[in-house]
């Protein structure tokens, strides 16, 4: 036997996958970088930011006792939908008050008074709902759902008209569906009784999940409590594939099943 002052402590290396050098002695390989589907994406400037900066949009910010709104300076029927409705839509992409506010109120505002405006002025649309769906962060994936659900109702033959875009909006509601299904894997728990029971009792994990779901929602890394406020990603995505689904058509269902293999129909079922 050698002295242990001739001994060598030898150090694992890290490499890369499928290399030479992985082949070696004392080496590690280093896992797959993340994919990073859940990432959120930079913002980038809008156009409705630099138009209202300007002072282009006939809107003003407005203060009450109920709140802030906006005060139209026009007649919201006599706009020009095909100028003005994809700026608004543009500003879906916003964070920041005042834009942020402004963008999704006004959408609101033009969406209940257009009528027969809206229908035209769809494939303008498109683009940027896309972008906002695309930052993946999910305050903006959130206000642009319930922009879809109104958008939907607002005016016959719109939830016919978005149908041949799916494509381009739904694959970012495919990654985030089951955003609220994430529980974390207990499968027992001890609950002791307000009364002093000396023993605890134990749940099974179908019970304990469903009361977990009731109380609180995990969204992957932390806990969201945004049942009251109608902000869970999950939900808002499921109520807005139902809408689609009644107001797209025949052929609604068939172009959501093949862009969400899991959804499950809510007129067939």
């Amino acid at each position: 036997q050698e002295p242990l002052g001739h001994l060598k402590k030898s150090k694992q290396q890290v490499s890369d996958g499928f290399t030479v050098k992985a082949m070696m002695k004392n080496t590690v390989v280093r896992g797959p970088p993340l994919a990073g589907a859940f990432k959120e994406r930079p913002t980038k400037p809008t156009a409705f930011r630099k138009f209202y900066d300007r002072g282009d949009f006939p809107i003003a910010l407005e203060h009450d006792t109920k709140g802030n709104k906006i005060a139209w300076k026009v007649e919201i029927e006599k706009l020009d939908y095909h100028y003005y409705l994809p700026l608004f839509f543009d500003g879906l992409c916003e964070m920041t008050f005042p834009y942020e506010f402004l963008a999704r109120q006004g959408i609101h505002d033009m969406l209940e008074h257009g009528g027969n405006k809206i229908l035209p002025v769809i494939p303008q649309l498109i683009i940027p709902i896309r972008n906002a769906l695309n930052l993946r962060n999910r305050q903006v994936i959130c206000i642009t759902l319930k922009v879809l659900q109104h958008l939907v109702v607002s005016a016959d033959m719109v939830g016919k008209a978005l149908v041949p875009y799916y494509r381009q909006i739904l694959p970012v509601l495919n990654i985030f569906k089951n955003m609220n299904e994430k529980y974390s894997s207990v499968h027992l728990v001890s609950v002791k009784s307000a009364k002093g029971f000396s023993r605890g009792r134990y749940l099974s994990a179908n019970i304990f999940n469903y009361i977990l779901k009731i109380i609180l929602v995990n969204s992957g890394d932390g806990i969201d409590y945004s049942q009251w406020k109608r902000e869970n990603i999950g939900d808002l995505i499921q109520e807005t594939l139902e809408a689609f689904e009644r107001y797209g058509g025949e052929i609604a269902y068939i172009n959501i099943k093949y862009m969400i293999p899991t959804y499950q129909s809510c007129i067939l079922n």
